[in-house]
């Protein structure tokens, strides 16, 4: 039985949530701000945690940093009235697995629950063997990135979310994996995902790793289809779709 914890100050809310994942099958805890909240997810070890920003004592996004802190792979689920885009990146590049804006579909934050509850029950497999590209050397074990240049060598930070993305790009070397595969297991769902989502952590990954971001040569778009890393280089002009999202951030 999936054991969430409801973090969320609206009563009404908190009420609802409770009966419909109880008579759902899950097993739920709440707390009402985020000092109990962090102190049930230490005692009880909830496997995923749904969380409102707006809480009474310290912000949400806090709470996401010090919950990721003491768990490094507990999922977190954001429901928040807050819809601006900044809100949702940071949420996102704090470690949360998901973002919903209120008010929301019930039946879709189900989804997206039993959707990050099946990645964190079955989690793919990892090799030890770095991956090489470019200047980059990619250790999906232990989660690192290593870029050497003329100037010696750099460990590159990864968010979580651009984490997932490279993890599924490198799993399939040479593939093409949809964009509505990725919005899937990024989000739980890739019909109530903003088009833009992608694009925007596409971008930021070539910053990151592609020798010529504007050109990238591995971390290849398909327009209209997906994405693709190309394990031997490939010059590419990039898409306007692409230039747009790395210019825009």
């Amino acid at each position: 039985m999936t054991h969430v914890l409801v973090v969320d100050d609206e009563p009404q809310l908190l009420r609802t949530l409770v009966l419909t994942l109880t008579q759902r099958g899950f097993q739920v805890s709440t707390a009402a701000d985020g000092t109990t909240a962090l102190r049930i997810a230490k005692t009880e070890t909830p496997d995923l945690v749904l969380l409102d920003l707006g809480l009474p004592d310290i912000d949400g996004l806090e709470a996401i940093r010090r919950l990721r802190r003491d768990d490094p792979g507990l999922p977190i689920i954001v429901l928040s009235a807050r819809s601006g885009s900044n809100d949702k990146i940071v949420a996102l590049d704090l470690g949360a697995s998901d973002y919903m804006t209120k008010p929301f579909d019930i039946n879709e934050l189900l989804a997206r629950l039993r959707a990050v509850a099946r990645r964190k029950a079955t989690p793919r497999a990892r090799t030890s063997v770095p991956v090489h590209f470019g200047q980059v050397s990619i250790d999906l074990y232990a989660r690192l990135v290593v870029k050497t240049d003329e100037h010696g060598k750099e460990t590159i930070h990864l968010t979580p979310t651009e984490w997932r993305l490279l993890e599924m790009l490198l799993d399939k070397p040479g593939a093409l994996i949809s964009s509505r595969e990725l919005l899937i297991a990024l989000r739980g769902d890739a019909d109530n995902t903003e088009s833009s989502y992608l694009r925007i952590y596409m971008a930021q990954l070539r910053r990151k790793l592609e020798p010529e971001p504007g050109r990238p040569r591995y971390l290849l778009t398909e327009p209209g289809m997906g994405y693709r890393y190309q394990p031997h280089a490939a010059v590419s002009e990039g898409t306007a779709e692409d230039l747009t999202a790395e210019g825009g951030e």
